[in-house]
């Protein structure tokens, strides 16, 4: 979160009104009951969802409905040493809830013993487990906060904002709903995984926009918007 992946930067235009278009869905549902707890692992090679210059892109803001204007990936300053995977550990914190979704702080540590920057968005989708296939759609990105360079001295954490739409908004019938219980996480510009329990049901069906997830850029610091 097929060779699905993240999708690509988009006019806010676009949007608002799949914004709009999601809150008409979502609106009036309660907040998922989900539980999260964090673990890592790797696979071998290039696995569905990983980033890709090729990849197609739909719209965010919920996530909202596909766009057909998809833009480049957000290139990082030049000279920056950005972090890999094995540099880092991911984990969820504590969820917060509104408008028929829960948001989850997703975090990254700097668990090497060089400083290293993080630009950009993850690449998040469900997975049957690690190593495993993927499970829906991969989470679409949200252009509300332009990407940039975040610095992580060793121990020093950053966070995107992962957005889990309530399956539970959506028609059974739409959604064919399955419970999923891990998330993959390639960090911007990598192509090894990180792993990370969260228990949900969410969507395998056609629901607007493809995916039950949305993802924002890494910023700074452990918890915000």
């Amino acid at each position: 979160m097929p060779m699905r992946q993240i999708p690509r930067t988009y006019h806010r235009a676009g949007a608002a009104a799949a914004c709009a278009a999601l809150l008409a869905t979502a609106c009036g549902a309660s907040a998922a009951h989900t539980s999260a707890n964090t673990s890592h692992g790797s696979a071998p090679g290039t696995a569905t969802g990983a980033p890709s210059a090729a990849s197609p892109a739909a719209s965010p803001s919920g996530p909202g409905a596909r766009t057909s204007s998809p833009a480049p990936d957000p290139t990082p300053p030049a000279g920056v040493r950005l972090c890999p995977t094995s540099a880092l550990r991911a984990s969820l914190g504590t969820a917060s809830g509104a408008a028929g979704s829960s948001y989850y702080p997703l975090k990254f540590r700097n668990v090497s013993s060089t400083a290293c920057t993080m630009f950009g968005y993850p690449g998040v989708s469900f997975v049957t487990g690690v190593s495993g296939h993927e499970i829906g759609g991969a989470a679409v990105r949200n252009p509300t906060f332009a990407p940039h360079a975040v610095s992580l001295d060793p121990g020093a954490t950053a966070h995107a904002t992962l957005q889990v739409v309530v399956a539970q908004n959506y028609p059974p019938s739409i959604c064919d709903p399955v419970t999923a219980h891990w998330l993959r996480v390639y960090p911007p510009d990598q192509l090894a995984p990180l792993y990370v329990r969260l228990t949900a049901v969410t969507c395998t069906g056609n629901v607007p926009g493809g995916s039950t997830l949305g993802i924002y850029v890494v910023r700074r610091g452990s918890t915000g918007p």
